[in-house]
C-alpha cells in the first residue's frame, strides 16, 4: 500500500514537473515571438510606437497601468501638476510602473494667451509636483491642445524641458464610447515612429487600448516610451510631429476572436481636471465637471 502510495505521489510529482516545464517553455517562446523587451528594443530595426496619455493622474490610471502592463507595453504620461499634488500617491504608482511622466503644466490653461509673467510658474510648479511625487523631475512637458509659442519654449529651455507634441491624433475625447471610430483613426494614422495623442480622462480610452494592444502587437509593433522612440530631446526643442500621409506600414485587423472583450458596463463618466485658480480668464479645458 505504501509503495502504492509513493508511487502514484512520484507520478504526480512528475507530472506537476512536466505541466510547469511546458508552460515556462511557452512563455519562453512567446516573448521570444513578441521580441526585445520594450526597454530594450532598437527602434531603428524594429517597429515602434510611443502612446501617451494627457491630463491624469484620475481614477483610471490604475486600470490602463494594468492593461498596458499586461502586455508588456511602455508608454508616456503627462500628469497636470495640480492633479499630481491632489493624488500623489497615483502618480508615483505610475513611476513605479515603469511608464515615463512628463509635465502637462500645472493647471492646464492655453499657454499660447496666458501673461507672459505666468508661463514659468506653469512649468516650474508642476515640474515640482512630479518631482516631490515620483524623485524625479521631468524633461519632457506638453502644452495642453499643443498650443504653445516661442515665448513658452524659451522658458522651458531656461528650465531643462523639451516640448513634445504628436503626429496621431485619434480625437478620443470626441469620440468617447464610440471606440470604432477611435479604432479607424488609430488603424489609419499609426505607422512606425508616430507619437499618439491619447488622454487618461475616459474609461473608453482604457477600453481601446485594451483592445487595441492586440493589433499592434499582431502587427509587430512595440510600444515604447517618447524619450526611447526619439532620444534626448535638447532642452527648449519641440518635437511638432512628422507630416501625416498613409501608413508606411499599413495595420492589418486581427480576427473578431482575438479581441479582448468588454465587460458589459456603462461607461463612468470622464474625470473633469481641476479648477485654475492663478490665472484669470482661463479654464482648465477637458471634460466638463
Amino acid at each position: 500500500m505504501n509503495l502504492r502510495r509513493n508511487g502514484l505521489w512520484w507520478q504526480l510529482g512528475v507530472l506537476t514537473l512536466i505541466v510547469l516545464t511546458i508552460g515556462a517553455a511557452m512563455v519562453f517562446v512567446e516573448r521570444r515571438n513578441r521580441g526585445p523587451s520594450a526597454d530594450e528594443v532598437d527602434c531603428s530595426k524594429f517597429k515602434c510606437v510611443a502612446l501617451t496619455f494627457d491630463d491624469g493622474p484620475t481614477p483610471f490610471t490604475d486600470r490602463l497601468l494594468s492593461v498596458l502592463g499586461n502586455q508588456r507595453a511602455k508608454a508616456t504620461f503627462f500628469l497636470i501638476g495640480n492633479k499630481v499634488a491632489h493624488d500623489p500617491d497615483a502618480a508615483r504608482r505610475i513611476a513605479d510602473a515603469g511608464m515615463e511622466i512628463g509635465s502637462h503644466t500645472w493647471e492646464h490653461p492655453n499657454m499660447s494667451t496666458i501673461p507672459p509673467t505666468a508661463i514659468p510658474a506653469q512649468l516650474r510648479k508642476a515640474t515640482q509636483a512630479i518631482a516631490a511625487a515620483t524623485g524625479r523631475a521631468p524633461s519632457l512637458y506638453r502644452p495642453a491642445g499643443g498650443l504653445s509659442s516661442d515665448e513658452v519654449r524659451a522658458e522651458a529651455g531656461r528650465q531643462g524641458l523639451a516640448e513634445i507634441l504628436w503626429d496621431v491624433i485619434p480625437f478620443d475625447w470626441i469620440n468617447d464610447a464610440d471606440l470604432a471610430a477611435t479604432l479607424y483613426m488609430l488603424k489609419t494614422q499609426i505607422r512606425p515612429g508616430s507619437v499618439v495623442l491619447l488622454h487618461d480622462t475616459y474609461s473608453s480610452t482604457v477600453d481601446l487600448v485594451y483592445q487595441f494592444l492586440p493589433v499592434l502587437i499582431a502587427n509587430d509593433y512595440h510600444m515604447v516610451t517618447v524619450s526611447h522612440l526619439l532620444g534626448t530631446r535638447s532642452a527648449g526643442s519641440s518635437y511638432g510631429g512628422r507630416e501625416n500621409g498613409p501608413p508606411a506600414n499599413a495595420i492589418h485587423d486581427i480576427a473578431a476572436d482575438r479581441t479582448p472583450t468588454l465587460q458589459p458596463t456603462a461607461s463612468p463618466k470622464p474625470a473633469p481636471n481641476l479648477p485654475i485658480t492663478d490665472i484669470p480668464n482661463q479654464n482648465p479645458g477637458g471634460p466638463p465637471a
